[in-house]
């Protein structure tokens, strides 16, 4: 997690905001560019943040993250703050009835469901487009939100853009899910007659 403070006073300003370094883009050269280092979330959700030391933000949204540590600089430290959040490393999650479920890695936060799906290379025709599943966490709840793709309401459902760690589950149609069934069942009944078949052979020879 990338955090930036400014303000009018640079100098202020300037402890709350962690260094800047150079990034290779090939061959494992430096100088390709300038990139803040960002903050690692331990275990117990809690940032080392400079003078402060521990700050917990595991759980808060971006909005509670911004007042806490403007709580804490302002304005003792820093006048009329402004924070800057971005997640350095957000992923979603895919799963179901699409071409290639899993976890992906976003280069910036801004990623809509539509993309996630095009991301894990789109439904399956079997796939249930109608009522897809969102699973977000939220405070220390799971929500769960339906979407139908189909529908002009997923423009603005409140999971069209998606959150960090947001679960995308996409469901098997009624078709898929009665083959399914039919195939346990049919190679049910063919182990079930074989074994009869056998016993009533053995019945005979003897």
């Amino acid at each position: 997690m990338q955090i930036t403070v400014a303000s009018d006073d640079a100098e202020a300003v300037k402890p709350f905001n962690l260094p800047a370094v150079s990034f290779s883009v090939a061959n494992n050269s430096t100088g390709g560019g300038m990139q803040q280092l960002s903050y690692l979330i331990d275990s117990n959700g809690e940032i080392d943040f400079p003078i402060f030391g521990k700050l917990k933000i595991g759980g808060l949204t971006r909005e509670e993250t911004i007042t806490l540590i403007i709580g804490k600089i302002a304005p003792d430290y820093v006048k009329n703050p402004t924070i800057n959040i971005r997640i350095s490393n957000f992923k979603i999650t895919v799963q179901g009835d699409v071409r290639s479920p899993g976890t992906f890695t976003i280069p910036n936060e801004r990623v809509t469901i539509l993309d996630a799906i095009g991301l894990a290379g789109d439904l399956n025709i079997s796939g249930k487009r109608d009522n897809v599943l969102v699973i977000r966490e939220e405070g220390n709840l799971k929500k769960e939100y339906r979407v139908n793709l189909l529908s002009k309401k997923t423009y603005t459902s409140p999971v069209f853009y998606l959150q960090q760690n947001d679960i995308v589950y996409v469901e098997h149609n009624y078709a898929k899910i009665q083959s399914a069934s039919s195939n346990t069942n049919t190679g049910l009944f063919i182990s079930i007659s074989g074994t009869l078949i056998a016993i009533i052979t053995l019945i005979i020879r003897n």
